[in-house]
């Protein structure tokens, strides 16, 4: 069995994107996937593949896609991302120096998306206090005015996948928890 997470973008941010954790967890077994364990309410997943199966996490996200639409009425973008993959992400981290507030740490999360050749960040001083790092495979923000109050601008986003999906470290951390449970 290989861990790995699932990440739901924008599912429980208001009524029309209310999601049960119990029909995202059927969404997740019904695509063959096990040990599925859903974690805090704002799409957060992580689950096993089974041994020997023909299951990959890059062609079965639309799959969950799909059984979610149809379990919910809720349509959500889902990045699936091995364990293993998961973890480098995180440590990859090159922020977790600036700032002790981990609700105020962001990790977004591009998944199997290439990252774009080059992304433009605004320097430095325009985002000020704000700081922004990109990584191979995310953007690693420290908002010390709170995620809400980022200067990041809807057209730097748009460079990215549409299915990039945020976390704060916090809940970053609460993952790595639970794959370290699995081991």
């Amino acid at each position: 069995m290989k861990p790995a997470v699932g990440l739901v973008r924008g599912i429980n941010v208001g009524p029309s994107t209310a999601v049960a954790m119990d029909d995202l967890a059927a969404s997740f077994e019904a695509v063959g996937f096990t040990a599925v364990r859903t974690l805090l309410r704002s799409g957060n997943v992580v689950f096993e593949l089974p041994a020997g199966s023909a299951l990959s996490v890059d062609r079965s996200a639309a799959k969950v896609e799909r059984e979610l639409a149809g379990r919910s009425g809720v349509a959500a973008r889902i990045l699936l991302i091995p364990g293993a993959e998961f973890r480098r992400i995180a440590a990859e981290n090159p922020l977790l120096d600036d700032g002790d507030d981990f609700s105020k740490q962001v990790v977004t999360f591009l998944g199997a998306e290439p990252m774009p050749k080059k992304v433009e960040v605004p320097d430095a001083y325009s985002i000020a206090p704000e700081v922004v790092a990109v990584g191979r495979q995310a953007i690693y923000q420290w908002c010390p005015l709170g995620v809400s109050k980022t200067r990041l601008t809807a057209a730097f986003w748009r460079q990215l996948s549409p299915a990039a999906t945020a976390r704060n470290w916090r809940t970053v951390l609460r993952i790595l928890g639970e794959l370290d449970a699995r081991t």
